[in-house]
C-alpha cells in the first residue's frame, strides 16, 4: 500500500467505524463492515439483532398511534393493505390534480423499467389541497411510522413506475431482497389500478422477523458480500432466492394486486420485490419512506420537524446526492429531467 493509501486508512478508519452503530450498510464503500473476519466473529449478526431488539422496543412506544388490529396485522405479516382510503369524490379529485400537475423529477433506468420520483415541495403541494389532506393523513402517516419504529416525518415523492417488458434486462427490483438488516417502512398510496400484469408489489409474509435460520444466512452472506458478483448484495442490499426464502421457514410471497385509492405499506426489512409485468405498463403511486439510525433508542427526534424543513427531506437527499456524485466524480444514478406530470412518458 502507498503512503497516501495507508494515510487515508488511518484517517477513515475511525470514520468506518464509527458507521458500525449507524445505518450504514454498504459492504462496498466501509472495509470494517466488509471485513470478513469481524463478520466471522460476529459483527453483521450483532448489528442485525441489535437492530431488530431496537425497532421491536421503539414499535411497542408507537403501537398507541395504530389500532390492535392495524397491529396486529403488521406484526404478523410484515405489511398491511387498505382499500379505499379516501371517499369517491375526494380522491377523483386528488387523482385529477396530480395527474395534471407538472413536478420537479427525477429518474433513473434499470433494465426495461424506468423509476420516476417527482419531488413534493411544500409550495407546490400547497397548491393541491387534496394532496396536502393525503400527506397528512394519520393512517398514512401512522402505518409509516411504525413499519419503521420511528415517529418522524415521512419522506413523500410521487413515483411513477413505467415498465415495457422485452426492451431491455429484467428490472432488479424484481428479485426478492431485503433492503437492508433494519426495520424500514415504505408504503404506496395507488392512484391508478395495479394488475396482476402490471407487475405488483410482492412481499413475503412475517419475514420482517429474523428466524434463527434467516440470521445464520446473513452472516455467511456478510463474510463475502463485498466480493459478491452481485452488486446490489455488495451496498447491503441482499438478494435471496424462493430456496432461500422456504430454508429461512418463511411461506411463499403474496402479490398485491389492487385497486386505485389503495394504501399499502411495509417494512423492507423483511423479503419483497416487484413481480414481473408482463404488458407495458405505468403504476402511479403518492409514495412514503422512512428509515432512521436503526440503534437509536428515542422515537421522535427528528430535525425535519424544525420549521423550514418540513416537507424538505427528499430536496435535502437529492442535494446530498448530488454532492456527493460531484465530488467522487461519479454521474447521479437519479439525474433531474425538470418539471414532468407524473403520468408522461419516460424522458430518458
Amino acid at each position: 500500500m502507498s503512503a497516501l493509501g495507508m494515510a487515508k486508512k488511518v484517517l477513515l478508519t475511525p470514520i468506518w467505524t464509527a458507521a458500525i452503530l449507524t445505518g450504514a450498510k454498504s459492504f462496498r464503500s466501509n472495509p470494517v463492515l466488509a471485513s470478513p473476519r469481524l463478520n466471522r466473529m460476529g459483527l453483521h449478526r450483532f448489528r442485525l439483532e441489535r437492530a431488530a431488539a431496537m425497532s421491536a422496543y421503539r414499535r411497542r412506544r408507537l403501537a398507541h398511534l395504530l389500532s390492535e388490529t392495524h397491529v396486529a396485522a403488521f406484526e404478523r405479516d410484515g405489511y398491511v393493505v387498505i382499500k379505499d382510503v379516501l371517499p369517491p369524490q375526494e380522491f377523483a379529485a386528488l387523482s385529477q390534480a396530480v395527474e395534471n400537475t407538472a413536478f420537479p423529477a427525477h429518474e433513473n433506468r434499470q433494465g426495461d423499467t424506468l423509476n420516476r420520483f417527482c419531488g413534493l415541495p411544500p409550495e407546490i403541494v400547497a397548491t393541491i389541497p387534496e394532496l396536502q389532506r393525503l400527506l397528512a393523513n394519520p393512517l398514512f402517516n401512522a402505518l409509516l411510522r411504525y413499519a419503521a419504529s420511528f415517529n418522524h416525518v415521512p419522506m413523500f415523492n410521487l413515483n411513477t413506475v413505467i415498465t415495457v417488458p422485452g426492451t431491455g434486462a429484467h428490472d432488479p427490483n424484481t428479485v426478492f431482497h431485503s433492503d437492508t438488516f433494519h426495520a424500514v417502512g415504505k408504503g404506496w398510496f395507488f392512484l391508478r389500478d395495479v394488475e396482476m400484469a402490471d407487475g405488483p408489489f410482492s412481499f413475503v409474509p412475517g419475514s420482517h422477523k429474523l428466524t434463527p435460520a434467516r440470521i445464520e444466512w446473513e452472516q455467511d452472506l456478510s463474510q463475502r458480500a463485498a466480493r459478491d458478483a452481485d452488486p446490489l448484495n455488495t451496498i447491503g442490499s441482499f438478494r435471496v432466492t424462493s430456496a432461500e426464502i422456504a430454508a429461512m421457514g418463511y411461506g411463499e410471497a403474496v402479490p398485491f394486486p389492487v385497486p386505485a385509492n389503495s394504501l399499502v405499506v411495509a417494512d423492507t426489512h423483511g423479503f419483497h420485490a416487484r413481480a414481473l409485468s408482463t404488458r407495458p405498463s405505468v403504476r402511479l403511486a403518492v409514495y412514503g419512506s422512512l428509515r432512521s439510525n436503526p440503534f437509536m433508542p428515542l422515537t421522535g427526534v427528528d430535525l425535519f420537524q424544525l420549521p423550514g424543513l418540513k416537507g424538505r427531506k427528499s430536496d435535502a437527499i437529492n442535494l446530498a446526492r448530488a454532492i456527493a456524485a460531484k465530488a467522487s466524480g461519479r454521474r447521479l444514478e437519479q439525474p433531474p429531467v425538470g418539471l414532468v406530470r407524473p403520468g408522461d412518458p419516460a424522458l430518458r
